[in-house]
C-alpha cells in the first residue's frame, strides 16, 4: 500500500492547493487535501479551533509578517521520533487568515510575476489588457494587481478603487476579483466594480452576462443580471435596477441630462471628471438643465463656462474648487 505523504514534505504548490481547498476554492480530492485529512488529528483540531475564532478584525500585514517570519526563522534540525506539528500548524494558521476574508493575501502569496497598474487622481480610462484577452479600464486613483499569466484553475486579479471589466469567456476558468470586502466571480461578462462606494460597500453594476458578488467569509452573496446594481457590506446586501443613465460616464466620456438638478450634475462632474463645483447660493443647486456633455478633450473651464452662460452665473476658482455665484461679472 502506498505510504501517505507527510505535511512536512508538502511543496509550496501543494500548500497553495491546500489553502484553496480549505477556503472552498477547490472541492476535488487533491493530494494536498488528502495529506491534511490523513495527518495527525491534532493538527486538524488546531485548524478548527482557529477557524472558529476569525470573527474579529485581523491586521493582515501584521499577522502574515509574524507567521512568515516564524516560518523563515525555522532551522533544519535532526528529528528523533515523531516530528513536531508546529511548522504545519503555522502554515495552516496562515490559511486561516486567508479564509477569514483575505483572498487578496492568497493572491499576493500564490500568484507568480504579478503586475501592478495604478492610476493617478487626474487619470482615467487607463486600459489594461490581460493575458486571456480580457480588458480592464481603471478610473481615477485606482489600482489593479494581476498575474502576467493565469493559472490552470481560475483567473484572479485584485482591485482597489473603481474599474470597468470586459471579460473574455472561459467556462473552465472563472474570473475572480478580490475587491477588498467582497469577491466578484464571473465567467465572461462586462461590469463595473467599486471597491468602496463611500458607504463601506462593494458596488457592482452589470452591463452584460451574470456576476456573483460574495462576501469574503461566504455569509452573504448576490447574483446580478444585466442592468442591476448590487451592493454588499459587512451587514447586508441589496440589488436594484440601475436608473442612472450616467453611471458609467467616467468610462464613456459623456453626461446626458433631461431636466436634472444642477446639484446632481455637480456630483456627477466630481465623480466622473474630478471637477469640484460648489454653489455659493444653495438655490443654484435646484436649477434644472437639459443637455449632453461630451467630455473627450473638453477643458474643465469650458464646462464651467457652459453652465455659467446657461444660468447667468459666474465662477471663482478657490483652491481647485469652482464656486458658482449668481449674476455675470
Amino acid at each position: 500500500m502506498k505510504k501517505n505523504k507527510k505535511i512536512e514534505e508538502m511543496t509550496d504548490r501543494e500548500w497553495a492547493d491546500a489553502a484553496a481547498w480549505l477556503s472552498g476554492e477547490k472541492t476535488s480530492g487533491d493530494e494536498a487535501a488528502r495529506i491534511l485529512l490523513h495527518e495527525d488529528a491534532e493538527i486538524m483540531k488546531k485548524w478548527n479551533d482557529l477557524k472558529n475564532t476569525t470573527s474579529d478584525k485581523i491586521d493582515v500585514d501584521k499577522a502574515w509578517n509574524k507567521l512568515n517570519s516564524r516560518i523563515e526563522d525555522e532551522k533544519p534540525v535532526t528529528k528523533i521520533g515523531r516530528p513536531s506539528f508546529i511548522p504545519a500548524f503555522i502554515r495552516i494558521a496562515a490559511m486561516v487568515i486567508i479564509v477569514a476574508g483575505l483572498g487578496w493575501l492568497l493572491f499576493e502569496v500564490v500568484s507568480p510575476q504579478k503586475v501592478t497598474v495604478a492610476s493617478a487622481m487626474d487619470e482615467k480610462n487607463i486600459e489594461v489588457l490581460l493575458a486571456d484577452g480580457s480588458k480592464v479600464y481603471l478610473n481615477r486613483n485606482s489600482r489593479l494587481v494581476y498575474p502576467a499569466t493565469f493559472g490552470n484553475n481560475n483567473r484572479r486579479v485584485a482591485l482597489r478603487g473603481e474599474a470597468y471589466f470586459d471579460i473574455a469567456p472561459d467556462k473552465s476558468k472563472p474570473f475572480i476579483i478580490d475587491a477588498g470586502n467582497a469577491r466578484v466571480r464571473v465567467v465572461g461578462t462586462s461590469f463595473n466594480v467599486i471597491t468602496n462606494n463611500g458607504n463601506n460597500e462593494v458596488e457592482v453594476f452589470v452591463t452584460t452576462g451574470t456576476v456573483m458578488l460574495t462576501s469574503n467569509d461566504g455569509s452573504q452573496s448576490l447574483t446580478l443580471e444585466p442592468g442591476y446594481v448590487g451592493k454588499l457590506s459587512e451587514l447586508n446586501t441589496s440589488s436594484a435596477i440601475n436608473t442612472n443613465v450616467n453611471y458609467l460616464s467616467w468610462n464613456t466620456d459623456m453626461l446626458s441630462y433631461n431636466g436634472e438638478r444642477l446639484g446632481v450634475v455637480f456630483a456627477d462632474l466630481k465623480r466622473s471628471y474630478n471637477i469640484d463645483i460648489v454653489a455659493a447660493d444653495p438655490s443654484i443647486n435646484d436649477y434644472r438643465i437639459t443637455t449632453t456633455f461630451e467630455f473627450k478633450d473638453l477643458p474643465k473651464d469650458t464646462i464651467i463656462n457652459i453652465i455659467c452662460t446657461t444660468f447667468n452665473l459666474h465662477s471663482v476658482m478657490e483652491g481647485g474648487t469652482y464656486s458658482l455665484l449668481p449674476g455675470r461679472k
